[in-house]
């Protein structure tokens, strides 16, 4: 009786274990993150350190800045924005964003795949979070990558990021996928509707 009812559980767990080495272990989503990102970044200059006084270069030929010690984050700066508009702790923040997968990235052809997010579509509506406050859900769910520009520097700024998915929003962490950010961020009460392109 006993080997009746194991046979077929054994036929059963032989025909799971095939399925099991197709999927990827958590480390090796990491290594191809990390590749994705660096091949996007063959095709750019990078820079491992911040300039002096928050001096960043500045356009659409200015290398990514290094944001955090492990390369988590990569920072590319279109326009430094406002210096009257210093962003405060806990102060909201309106931000418009197009995202694309840099695992979708052909680094041959320097292609990107479709982008998604609200810069192009004034009807979504600007998204927010508080600065520096990560107590809130509302600020949280962004993950901590989308605010960091603004420690160097001011609301409408407009940068690139590079965010690996540890710094990225927190439901697609388990996602494992890197994505390039092109962001502009506002004042509280500013839509950023006027400069939606």
């Amino acid at each position: 009786m006993k080997r009746i009812f194991l046979a077929p559980l054994a036929a059963a767990l032989l025909t799971l274990l095939p399925s099991c080495d197709d999927n990827k272990s958590y480390a090796e989503l990491l290594t191809d993150e990390s590749h994705a990102v660096n091949n996007f970044l063959l095709n750019h200059s990078v820079e491992e350190t911040l300039p002096d006084n928050n001096d960043f270069l500045v356009g659409d030929d200015a290398p990514y800045y290094k944001l955090d010690p492990e390369g988590n984050v990569y920072m590319q700066v279109l326009d430094k924005g406002n210096p009257d508009y210093k962003t405060e702790d806990d102060e909201e923040v309106y931000f418009r964003f197009t995202r694309w997968s840099l695992l979708n990235y052909d680094p041959y052809t320097q292609t990107l795949p479709e982008g998604w997010g609200n810069a192009d579509d004034i009807t979504l509506g600007a998204c927010s979070f508080r600065f520096n406050n990560y107590t809130l859900s509302s600020s949280a769910q962004w993950g901590s990558g989308i605010q960091m520009p603004l420690n160097y520097l001011y609301l409408e700024s407009h940068v690139r990021l590079i965010i690996k998915s540890q710094y990225g929003l927190t439901s697609e962490i388990s996602n494992v996928t890197p994505f390039l950010y092109d962001i502009r961020y506002f004042k509280s009460g500013s839509t950023g509707a006027e400069t939606a392109e």
